[in-house]
């Protein structure tokens, strides 16, 4: 299932909450159906939610077509944005880090998040950088979860960019935070894929004006998604909407010689097999 945050065009500001049906051109609309608010009220109604979900949909009602709407982030305001660092095999090795033993965690705000389509805002840096990643949607949330487990508070996958003003996150020996966590700096999307077969076997690839500059896989993770819910809840409680980016495979613009950085009008793709992809263009604030 492909859980979808949307707008009607005729109504942009109204959030409705839906299913994606691609063959058919159309999303289905839960909001008044479920009788639900946000994705995050939705994801907190598990496999029961996913249920009624899929009986909307077979029912045939409910639906709209996709040109008649606004796709949003498909998690408008999560609780948690947590990230993972240096998480990919092929990623340490091009910045020539130790893989790390255990994860290697910072966060982002909640008013990172954007959707597709969105400009991503160029302020207060001179050295914008991109990242794709794989993002883990907690469903009903745990806390000291076993890795075993992990897979029943998963809702599903969806893809992000992982926007780092690189000057910012070097700055003031070595914090990340403020390099993440800009206004915008978190688009995600298209949509919460709810039954990958694997997550830890999928195509990730990053786009910079149509030239690809990320390309690997999700086998290269040093921490698999599962490891990383276990790892995290022995510390604190994940909730419904929680959002955890995965980390980046290589070819940041931070490590190419020399390295190159994102500019006024730039174009960024970023994709995954088996989810899709979000474009974003930059734009500088005046």
């Amino acid at each position: 299932m492909r859980l979808v945050t949307f707008a009607l065009r005729s109504s942009p500001s109204e959030l409705l909450i839906g299913v994606e049906l691609p063959e058919a051109k159309s999303f289905v609309d839960l909001t008044e159906a479920l009788g639900i608010s946000s994705m995050c009220s939705f994801l907190a109604t598990g496999e029961e939610g996913l249920k009624k979900a899929s009986e909307v949909v077979e029912s045939g009602k409910s639906r709209v077509l996709i040109e008649d709407c606004i796709r949003k982030a498909p998690v408008s305001n999560p609780r948690k944005i947590i990230c993972i660092g240096l998480n990919y095999i092929d990623h340490c090795k091009e910045t020539g880090l130790p893989i790390p033993k255990e994860p290697v965690v910072f966060n982002k705000f909640p008013e990172c998040v954007a959707g597709d389509g969105d400009d991503i805002p160029l302020y207060e840096t001179k050295k914008l950088d991109w990242e794709v990643e794989l993002v883990i949607v907690i469903g009903k949330g745990g806390f000291r979860v076993k890795k075993e487990d992990a897979k029943h508070v998963i809702a599903g996958y969806t893809v992000a960019h992982d926007v780092s003003a690189r000057d910012l996150q070097m700055a003031n020996g070595g914090q990340w935070l403020l390099g993440k966590t800009l206004k915008g700096y978190a688009p995600i999307g298209p949509a919460i894929v709810t039954d990958l077969e694997n997550p830890h076997k999928l195509g990730i690839r990053t786009f910079v004006n149509g030239k690809k500059m990320q390309d690997s896989n999700t086998d290269q993770l040093v921490f698999n998604t599962y490891d990383l819910v276990e790892y995290l809840t022995r510390y604190f409680p994940l909730s419904p909407g929680d959002l955890i980016f995965t980390g980046t495979p290589p070819g940041v613009g931070l490590g190419l010689k020399p390295p190159q950085y994102l500019k006024d009008g730039d174009v960024v793709k970023v994709e995954i097999d088996g989810i899709g992809s979000i474009t974003n263009t930059v734009k500088e604030l005046k």
